[in-house]
């Protein structure tokens, strides 16, 4: 057995119910005199409390969804303009890609505080969008120095969020077993998390204050995305990113959606990979396990749910041939992608 293996240097923080206290002793240890929180309106008042303990000299809320480029350089203009020396980031993967985008171009360190199961506060992976195109990459800079998580913070995501944003996570483990780096590592990490999600989405599902559920979906959410970070990109998100630039789809629904046709696409050429994720979810087989637990969750089942239009399959095509990764399971042709992408749209059984 010969692999190499990369572990990303980050303090991560289980708090539940003390995310101020937490974050201000992250805030402390970095030496920030001068923080820009960065948190949306809409997550304003889970910020005001972490805002009331830091010594916070910017509160951005001018926050979008794939980190249009415009929308990244305001940040970065007026983290300069505030003298900042920390970001902290309370939100979603929308939030804590735009506190990295600052990163990625002043090198100030990042405290990322999730509220949802997005799993970037984990990666040094950045995306930008300009006009259709999302373009992703790796740095260093942008890897959060410090994870808090707070289970009460996510208490009150509506359902259908929690839904889609754990089966975002559990992409970030299918994607993690056979991604352009995958390692050994990385797929014991992405099946432990396989687990996690498997067993506390359901609570959170049923109930969306179950302290205890939240928690079993953060740890999943983590592990997986630990694993993410050292496998990389596998063609379920090479798929997604193109989707959500091109027709500025949502991100997490686009995951759920597209999730359940790459698994059926590649585990028949990735026996190993496919028994591990049956043996996470505890079913027969990996499509199996998957589909039970999607229909035990009521998931998004079709991208034309979500704002992708019909004639949409055929200009995706080609960018996605363009962005699959080396060393993809099975082999991938024009014929496949569109086929992929139409059942996908029209949210028929994966093939």
């Amino acid at each position: 057995m010969k692999f190499i293996h990369e572990t990303l240097p980050q303090r991560v923080v289980f708090a539940p119910g003390e995310a101020p206290s937490a974050v201000a002793a992250e805030v402390g240890a970095l030496g920030g005199a001068k923080v820009m929180l960065i948190a949306s309106e809409q997550e304003a008042a889970l910020a005001d409390p972490i805002a009331a303990a830091v010594p916070v000299a910017l509160r951005h809320e001018d926050v979008v969804m794939h980190v249009p480029v415009e929308v990244a350089a305001r940040a970065r203009q007026a983290a300069a303009s505030c003298g900042a020396d920390v970001i902290v980031t309370v939100g979603g993967g929308s939030t804590t890609g735009l506190g990295k985008a600052v990163a990625l171009t002043t090198g100030l360190p990042v405290v990322a505080v999730p509220t949802t199961y997005a799993g970037s506060e984990a990666t040094d992976v950045w995306g930008l969008t300009e006009g259709e195109t999302k373009r992703t990459g790796a740095d260093p800079k942008v890897l959060p120095r410090s994870i808090v998580y707070d289970a009460h913070l996510l208490t009150t995501l509506p359902g259908e969020l929690t839904v889609s944003s754990g089966l975002n996570a559990l992409a970030h483990c299918v994607d993690s077993m056979w991604g352009p780096r995958a390692d050994p590592i990385d797929r014991v990490l992405a099946q432990e998390g396989i687990h996690g999600l498997a067993a506390g989405l359901p609570q959170v599902a049923g109930d969306s204050a179950s302290i205890e559920g939240i928690e079993k979906t953060l740890y999943g959410a983590y592990l997986a995305a630990v694993a993410f970070a050292s496998a990389g990109s596998g063609l379920h998100h090479k798929i997604c990113h193109v989707l959500g630039g091109m027709f500025n789809l949502p991100h997490a629904q686009t995951h759920a959606v597209v999730l359940p046709y790459v698994l059926a696409f590649n585990a028949p050429y990735a026996p190993e990979a496919e028994s591990r994720i049956a043996h996470a979810f505890g079913s027969a087989t990996a499509r199996e396990g998957l589909a039970a637990l999607r229909d035990a969750l009521g998931a998004p089942r079709a991208l034309r749910d979500y704002g992708m239009p019909a004639d949409g399959i055929a200009k995706a095509v080609g960018p996605i041939l363009k962005a699959v990764p080396a060393g993809n399971p099975a082999p991938v042709t024009q014929a496949d992608i569109t086929a992929l992408l139409q059942a996908a749209w029209s949210g028929e059984e994966p093939a």
